[in-house]
């Protein structure tokens, strides 16, 4: 068997990937933002700082959710070969992983409620290791399900117990 090393994976996520973390973004920048504007709105004299801190809230809000999701969209990859799974995710801390073949345990598929409306999903790899599961987040449903079957007939066909 060759050297597995460590390299940019092949595989970019799906498009549609964009729109989630998008969402996501909004969703949480929201949530802090209407809080903080009640707070200004409804209180009898809010202090100064307070609507300071919102505007600041509101621009970095912005900036985040139009900058976040394109930049993390060119920086997550995967790859999945006859002896690894190829990781690279973050955005502004990048993370490269990958996980042998012969230490894969299992090979689970999520889709939480934006994944689902999307038709994405994200797949766990868990492994024999102290860092914790292998994830790439914003697949195509389909490439998805691919995955897990490619790599369960993989692991199946590798000797070795995964420890």
């Amino acid at each position: 068997m060759e050297k597995t090393e460590l390299r940019a994976p092949a595989n970019l996520v799906s498009k549609r990937a964009i729109i989630q973390w998008t969402l996501q973004a909004v969703i949480g920048w929201a949530v802090v933002v209407v809080g903080q504007g009640l707070v200004v709105l409804l209180a009898d004299a809010p202090p100064g700082w307070l609507r300071v801190t919102l505007a600041v809230s509101a621009v970095v809000g912005v900036v985040h959710v139009l900058v976040m999701p394109r930049w993390r969209y060119r920086v997550h990859r995967w790859e999945t070969t006859g002896d690894a799974v190829f990781t690279r995710s973050g955005w502004i801390n990048e993370e490269w992983r990958l996980a042998p073949v012969s230490r894969i345990q299992t090979v689970d598929t999520a889709r939480g409620p934006l994944q689902q409306l999307l038709k994405l999903a994200t797949v766990t790899v868990t492994t024999a290791s102290a860092q914790g599961p292998v994830k790439i987040a914003g697949l195509d449903e389909d490439v998805a399900a691919r995955i897990v079957d490619e790599l369960a007939a993989t692991t199946q066909a590798t000797p070795g117990d995964a420890t």
